[in-house]
């Protein structure tokens, strides 16, 4: 059975009083969920969108006063239940692919040098992998793998996955399979933004396979190779689920498990942290993935909870930091290197750290932008339309 969590910092009577506002102000009415002559909605869907859950999917519509979490998971349920990355039927080599476009797209050197090793080990070709290191073309490719490496293009690339795309994926998998895989995608979207932030190099001695546009920054720990300091071995979340080489893919030390050992947890990010800042980082990561789902249902909510709508129009503008409070400019920029570049400067590094009172708060920001970012790319994948007659919030390219 499957267990889902509310969504952080959005209380479900928050979201329905922010909805309602939304509704009324594109004159509708509420009880009906239909939209009013001339109003500015969504009311139009796409052929290969259901009209009840407002997505892809043939499932229960997502309730819309749980926020965008809740809409991620209602997409998640329709998966198999299954442990995605060890028991799906789609098999270990295509399900390493799908980690590989994932670390190639948001050039993460970490994580797709651990996953190549472990891609060669299950059997996937390398000329495959070639193909997504270097950005080649798919022709010549198998129907899954290049259907696989296409959805993470245009998921990661355009922060849209076509009809057509989405057609194939299904017919090759099944729709169950291809929950599963996008939410593995997902996941891994997330754990790139969390080695990002904190600067993950490959332990010494380790090769380094991807090709970046950018040189990591030197500011690390010469035993963790990240931004924070080792933990104690006790400290540090040991894997439950099994490992091709009978040990963790990490080397101890490094890695997702030892940047989140850091953190405290989300009670403690919420009570160390003021709540306007939370949306803020939501906002930017919503900004960041063209996530107008989570973007249109979390401003409402952050200027009821104090955040300066003029500041909100900065993130949704891309506008410039300059005259902004230090906090905010500076998570707005560490956002944008985060997400844009996937690379962050010691000196936004820095700032971040100022802004959020330690390395403790950040890591569980990070991890908070990470959830967003997962439930991003399953939003993005299955085409999820905001309620009816809710107005969209954000401008989108």
């Amino acid at each position: 059975m499957r267990k889902f969590t509310k969504p952080p910092f959005i209380l479900k009577s928050a979201v329905a009083a922010c909805l309602a506002t939304l509704l009324i102000a594109a004159d509708v009415a509420p009880a009906s969920g239909e939209p009013a002559s001339g109003a500015p909605t969504q009311s139009s869907l796409p052929a290969d969108v259901n009209a009840e859950s407002r997505n892809r999917l043939s499932t229960p519509a997502p309730d819309p006063a749980g926020g965008p979490s809740a809409a991620a998971n209602t997409i998640r349920s329709a998966g198999t239940g299954l442990n995605a990355r060890w028991e799906s039927p789609v098999g270990r080599p295509l399900l390493e692919l799908a980690i590989l476009i994932t670390a190639r797209e948001h050039d993460a050197p970490f994580e797709w040098s651990l996953h190549e090793m472990e891609a060669v080990a299950v059997g996937l070709a390398p000329d495959v992998i070639d193909v997504v290191r270097n950005r080649e073309a798919l022709s010549g490719l198998g129907e899954r793998e290049a259907v696989i490496i296409q959805a993470g293009r245009e998921i990661y690339g355009a922060r849209h996955l076509g009809a057509e795309t989405y057609r194939r994926a299904v017919e090759l998998f099944g729709e169950a399979n291809f929950v599963d895989v996008v939410d593995l995608m997902a996941r891994y979207a997330g754990t790139a933004g969390r080695l990002a932030a904190f600067n993950q190099h490959m332990p010494p001695g380790w090769p380094q396979f991807l090709p970046l546009p950018f040189t990591q920054p030197d500011d690390v720990d010469p035993q963790s190779r990240s931004r924070l300091p080792l933990l104690p071995a006790p400290a540090q979340t040991l894997r439950s689920t099994p490992s091709l080489y009978g040990r963790t893919l990490s080397p101890q030390g490094t890695g997702p498990g030892q940047i989140r050992g850091h953190g405290a947890g989300r009670e403690s990010l919420e009570a160390n942290v003021a709540r306007p800042l939370l949306d803020l980082a939501i906002l930017v990561t919503a900004r960041a993935y063209d996530d107008q789902y989570t973007w249109t249902l979390t401003e409402p909510a952050a200027v009821e909870n104090g955040l300066d709508p003029a500041l909100i129009d900065v993130i949704r503008d891309g506008g410039s930091v300059t005259g902004l409070g230090e906090k905010e400019a500076a998570l707005i920029e560490f956002g944008r290197q985060l997400f844009g570049p996937h690379t962050v400067t010691p000196e936004a590094y820095a700032s971040a750290l100022e802004a959020v009172g330690g390395s403790t708060n950040l890591v569980d920001l990070v991890d908070l932008m990470a959830q967003h970012v997962s439930d991003a790319v399953l939003l993005i994948a299955f085409d999820q339309h905001l309620p009816a007659g809710v107005a969209p919030l954000l401008t989108m390219p």
